[in-house]
């Protein structure tokens, strides 16, 4: 445990540097950008505390090797000299996972190289399997069944990385949202927009179209302190090197306190069901005292706002018409979320969304902050000036 490792944190592309912002406020000071991601050198106290705090993040890898590989035996030989025994389970009862990408390498093909790092982590007694055909390489893409340890390999320019998955499920699952309505947003991209529109626990904070309730659900979370890991299992608590000591001292202070207000919070959904869903989820999230969701209209919930305070926060993800039909009604909903800006500049408005043109509907000056996806959708999220 005292021994420094290589910690490389992947975010959804365009977020990267919102996760960057994150990782120094735990005190990882060298943290740096990369194609892909953040690499940081740490302890691995920082690899617990960036998977139970990082709200942005998808997950966090833990270097096991760099070599320089171009011809089979060179792999061949180097692979056999990694400690794969340290990122699984004593005992043997998992087995390792790989997802493997080449690129601009004279090992090309990637199952080649798959099957030979197989090979290699075979003869130390682990039981290998390579990541089903119809699983993408990403290593953004979900977790291998219960039981594995994911490892991914990236060959670029003939420079072979080695990575072990500390993370397991991706770390959207906060463990909270186990009920969603139509084009649910995910958990990182909802604290993505949070952390980056200016937004500070005390001022009123409104999702008029909240769904499931993510972002309120999020914003409460960030309130209150309450670490997003908090409640769930990570791939690291099944290495030998676990350390449960540093692991339950850094888990008693991921649980937050009571301090904001329930009203200063809200999320609004004229659909019913929707608003009973995201009530469920702010209970299972621990945050239901300090969130509030009512049934009712855009309009309506915009109007009630008004009488709350001057720096009063919209932050939302309305429909854009691809994944959610939207017909000749989108534009007049972005009309009438710019309606109420231009009675009250002071306010700010974050929006999601895949149509630059919908922003300008809604009449008011915004600016992209980040650009990313959302359900493979290309989005870019707008905050006005």
């Amino acid at each position: 445990m005292s021994e420094k490792v290589e910690a490389f944190v992947i975010s959804a592309p365009g977020i990267e540097p919102i996760t960057l912002d994150e990782l120094r406020l735990l005190g990882v000071k060298d943290a740096r950008l990369e194609r892909g991601g953040i690499t940081f050198q740490g302890r691995m106290e920082s690899v617990y505390a960036a998977n139970l705090w990082l709200r942005s993040a998808s997950r966090v890898l833990v270097r096991a090797a760099r070599f320089h590989a171009d011809s089979f035996p060179e792999l061949e030989r180097r692979a056999q000299q990694i400690p794969w025994e340290n990122f699984l389970p004593e005992g043997g009862d998992a087995e390792a996972v790989f997802r493997v990408t080449c690129r601009k390498s004279r090992l090309y093909h990637s199952d080649a190289v798959a099957e030979r790092l197989m090979l290699a982590a075979a003869r130390s007694g682990i039981r290998v399997r390579l990541a089903a055909k119809d699983a993408p390489a990403d290593p953004d893409s979900e977790a291998p069944a219960s039981g594995s340890q994911l490892f991914v390999v990236r060959l670029d320019h003939d420079e072979l990385t080695i990575s072990a998955d500390s993370s397991g499920d991706l770390l959207h699952r906060r463990g909270y949202r186990l009920e969603a309505t139509r084009a649910p947003l995910r958990e990182t991209l909802a604290a993505a927009m949070i952390l980056s529109s200016g937004w500070k626990p005390g001022n009123p904070l409104l999702d008029p179209l909240c769904g499931s309730g993510t972002i309120p659900i999020e914003a409460a979370m960030i309130a209150n302190n309450v670490a997003p890991g908090h409640r769930r299992k990570f791939a690291f608590e099944q290495w030998p090197s676990f350390d449960s000591a540093l692991w339950n001292g850094l888990r008693e202070n991921a649980h937050g306190t009571d301090a904001m207000a329930a009203a200063s919070i809200l999320g609004a959904d004229r659909d019913a069901g929707a608003i009973q869903i995201a009530a469920r989820n702010a209970e299972r999230a621990g945050v239901s005292p300090n969130v509030e969701f009512v049934q009712q209209s855009l309009s309506a919930s915009l109007q009630d706002l008004e009488s709350t305070s001057e720096s009063n926060f919209v932050l939302t993800n309305p429909p854009y018409g691809v994944r959610v039909t939207g017909g000749a009604t989108l534009r007049d909903l972005y009309s009438t979320l710019g309606n109420a800006f231009k009675k009250h500049r002071e306010w700010k408005l974050g929006i999601l969304t895949s149509d630059q043109k919908l922003v300008r509907a809604a009449g008011i000056r915004a600016e992209p902050v980040f650009r990313t996806q959302n359900g493979g959708i290309p989005v870019t999220f707008f905050v006005s000036k």
